[in-house]
């Protein structure tokens, strides 16, 4: 079956007064005069569909798309047409500047869909994948309407072909028009101006990972018909919980416009994580309350207008290192079609594709247009969606140059010098799966990175597996030895134990292995480096002394985590003790299975560790020397002064080079309050409490020496994680010197009351200090 723009498709196809000019024609194919003369000239900025009212009063909307390989688009309108069905009404884009093809059609308004088809060669072999049977997705819309079902003829080539290993390279002629869906016009409405970004500073953020739909799905205060929606995380009830925890920004799981993998349609499961984006400038329609004809633009922004009224920020999970059209077998929705060439890194047989992510294709940064297209992507989200930063999703893989990351890439380049992005919050996941991918610590100054190796040395100091403390001492005091150089800080470290991406941390105290069954994939997906214990018993436990142990690790850990020089993050219903019963790559998993249970809450147990959270941060939000804005010297800040941080042993002496080479399960880290290398914006010295915090992993109580002056005259105990409720032992005043029992497994944390002597003695040694 062929499609060609003479005849009728399943949508009606319609082309004005059907007159035809010889002299204009496409592939040999006269094109119909109305069709070109109802389409004026138009700009090639910007780029997408913009509507707009010209010098002369003429509403109409500005179609602008980089085709630069192509021979010919058209700009496709659909209308209802009465009776259930679709109009589709084509008009070929003349104007060509720059690899833009664009033109202005009077009178299209916002809430118009639309498509294009592009024309070209079809020669897979040297990369050239153009097919005008396929309505293609404009990279550019801001709203997106419809779904991806994936049938046969959205493939640009015949999916079902005998002969797979040639598959790709038999062009499939069938309209793909009726099962995608439509890009819509939007309306330019909104300035902002009623808008406060909180601004957070990166020293005193605290992240916290969600999902749009699976944090609000089961939330009780949230309207049922609200529910999994942007406007469902705008409810106050939503925001109260983000406000009463304490952090300062929500990060949500991808939503851009995403599309689901035929593999999983195929086993009646979905993308539930969203990392399989088609559309870098629209909210992902699914979690739209209001509607999806450009309503879900208007929806997210009233809720980032929420969550800044809270003082949260809003973070976005990005992925501009692939797209969800996926390798030579994929389906043909939008870039393949547009230019495959220029948008795709290419393998040397051009058939096939590069592929840094491990899934199936990896943009090419590299040219120029892909470069804009991430980069005004990025502005629009900043400027007309009200976002205040991103977590890039592979940041490696977006900083190849030619094939080896490159820190002084084209893309890193164009953010460190653009005046919008260089301002926002950039997270990198600094790794991909190619060659050279892992560069933990490498990325320059304006970039903060997910620090993996922090969460390897907690889980591991926790279920006992460190040699010595040596590591855990440099993840505790911001990972000095990875980003103190090039002006960098410590908030460049962001801190975390778990992730959307493995167990969360109920199960990373309840499995030993993973359980991936319900994936459908026979238990092979998802990682088995999981570092985790399960105190005794796999999975659901009766033993009342299994389950204490499994909550005071979980104490352990987020203690551990909320105290940590560098930049925390949360993931949603870790505060709460959320299990998804030891899967730990829930990426497929739109159920239950993955959605927050608000239900913990009424446990009295799960509502004594959210309540802990919530202490540790306030106690975090009310110290500076808990949130440092610079690495730690060791050395005393002033002549009558203590040493920033120093190291302390069970009995109570300072850390010696040995002590760090020894097997241990004990380490006590002091902050001196009194002693912070930073000043207020007054220019006085900023000063505080100090703090000892003493990390106990071994399975014997231990007596601790709290260390004598010139550190202390006295402490308060502030936390002990050995308690289910942390208000029944705070308060508990010892004089410096004494030896206390410290439980098995637990932290404790004391502040120094006043009054304390002149330290002698040189600069202390170990993790924390700045590396010159």
């Amino acid at each position: 079956m062929s499609s060609t723009p003479e005849q009728e498709t399943a949508y009606g196809v319609h082309f004005g007064d059907g007159t035809t000019t010889p002299a204009a024609a496409v592939n040999g194919r006269p094109v119909p005069a109305a069709r070109r003369q109802a389409v004026w000239p138009g700009s090639p900025e910007p780029l997408g569909a913009r509507f707009r009212v010209d010098a002369r009063g003429v509403a109409g909307t500005n179609f602008a798309l980089w085709a630069g390989g192509a021979e010919a688009v058209e700009v496709c309108l659909f209308d209802d047409d009465g009776s259930g069905g679709q109009r589709e009404t084509r008009y070929f884009l003349g104007e060509l500047t720059h690899g833009i093809w664009h033109g202005f059609l009077p009178g299209v308004r916002p809430g118009q869909r639309y498509g294009y088809r592009v024309h070209g060669r079809w020669d897979p072999w040297t990369g050239a994948r153009w097919n005008p049977a396929k309505l293609l997705l404009d990279p550019c819309a801001r709203a997106v309407d419809g779904e991806f079902p994936l049938p046969p003829e959205v493939y640009g080539h015949v999916r079902d072909w005998p002969q797979q290993h040639v598959a790709d390279t038999v062009r499939d002629e069938r309209d793909s028009a009726p099962y995608v869906p439509k890009g819509v016009v939007v309306a330019d409405d909104d300035d902002w101006s009623d808008d406060r970004r909180p601004k957070t500073a990166w020293a005193d953020t605290v992240i916290y990972e969600l999902h749009v739909r699976g944090f609000t799905m089961r939330h009780p205060g949230v309207p049922e018909h609200l529910r999994g929606t942007y406007a469902g995380l705008a409810h106050p009830a939503a925001v109260e919980h983000l406000v009463r925890l304490g952090v300062t920004a929500v990060e949500l799981l991808p939503v851009h416009q995403f599309a689901h993998e035929d593999h999983l349609l195929r086993r009646g499961l979905r993308n539930y994580w969203g990392y399989n984006s088609i559309g870098y400038f629209a909210p992902h329609a699914g979690y739209a309350a209001t509607g999806t004809r450009g309503q879900q633009v208007g929806e997210f922004k009233r809720m980032v207008r929420a969550l800044h009224a809270a003082g949260i920020e809003v973070v976005l999970d990005v992925v501009y290192n692939h797209t969800a059209e996926g390798g030579e077998l994929g389906p043909t929705l939008s870039l393949r079609g547009i230019d495959n060439r220029r948008y795709y890194r290419l393998a040397d047989d051009p058939r096939r594709y590069t592929d840094y992510t491990g899934c199936g294709n990896t943009l090419h940064v590299v040219q120029p247009n892909v470069l804009r297209l991430i980069t005004d992507s990025l502005r629009y989200w900043v400027t007309e969606m009200g976002v205040d930063g991103f977590r890039f999703d592979l940041a490696a893989a977006l900083a190849r140059s030619m094939h080896d990351v490159d820190m002084l890439s084209p893309f890193l380049a164009v953010i460190a010098q653009d005046p919008v992005l260089r301002r926002v919050k950039l997270i990198a996941e600094p790794w991909d799966v190619g060659s050279g991918g892992y560069q933990v610590g490498a990325f320059p100054p304006l970039w903060t990175e997910w620090n993996d190796r922090y969460r390897d040395a907690v889980r591991d100091f926790w279920r006992g597996a460190l040699p010595d403390v040596r590591d855990l001492g440099y993840r505790l005091s911001g990972s000095s030895d990875l980003y103190a150089w090039g002006g960098r800080r410590p908030y460049a470290s962001v801190n975390f134990v778990t992730a959307h991406d493995g167990f969360t941390l109920r199960d990373l105290v309840s499995y030993g292995r993973k359980h991936n069954e319900a994936n459908g994939e026979g238990n092979r997906d998802g990682t088995d480096d999981n570092r985790s214990w399960n105190c005794g018993a796999e999975g659901p436990a009766d033993d009342p002394a299994v389950l204490a142990l499994r909550r005071r690790q979980i104490r352990n850990l987020l203690t551990t985590l909320l105290l940590s020089t560098g930049v925390p993050m949360l993931v949603a219903g870790d505060e709460m003790g959320r299990t998804q019963g030891g899967n730990n790559n829930a990426y497929c998993q739109d159920s239950a299975v993955s959605w927050v249970d608000w239900s913990l809450l009424d446990d009295p147990g799960w509502r004594a560790l959210a309540g802990l959270a919530a202490r540790l941060l306030a106690l975090r939000r009310a110290h500076p020397v808990l949130r440092s804005r610079t690495f730690f010297s060791g050395r005393p800040q002033s002549v009558d002064g203590l040493r920033d941080l120093a190291w302390f042993t069970a009995r109570g002496t300072e850390m010696t080079e040995a002590d760090w080479y020894a097997p241990a399960a004990t380490l006590g880290m002091y902050l001196s309050g009194g002693d912070i290398p930073q000043r207020g914006p007054d220019g006085r010295p900023v000063t505080d409490d100090s703090f000892l915090v003493v990390l106990h992993a071994g399975d014997r109580p231990i007596d601790v020496t709290l260390p004598g002056p010139p550190w202390a005259d006295a402490y308060e105990l502030l936390v002990d994680t050995s308690l289910e409720e942390q208000d029944a032992g705070p308060g508990t005043q010892c004089d410096a010197g004494t030896s206390i029992s410290v439980p098995e497994r637990s932290v404790a944390v004391w502040k120094v009351l006043p009054g304390r002597a002149v330290e002698e003695g040189p600069p202390s040694g170990g993790p924390g200090r700045k590396t010159e």
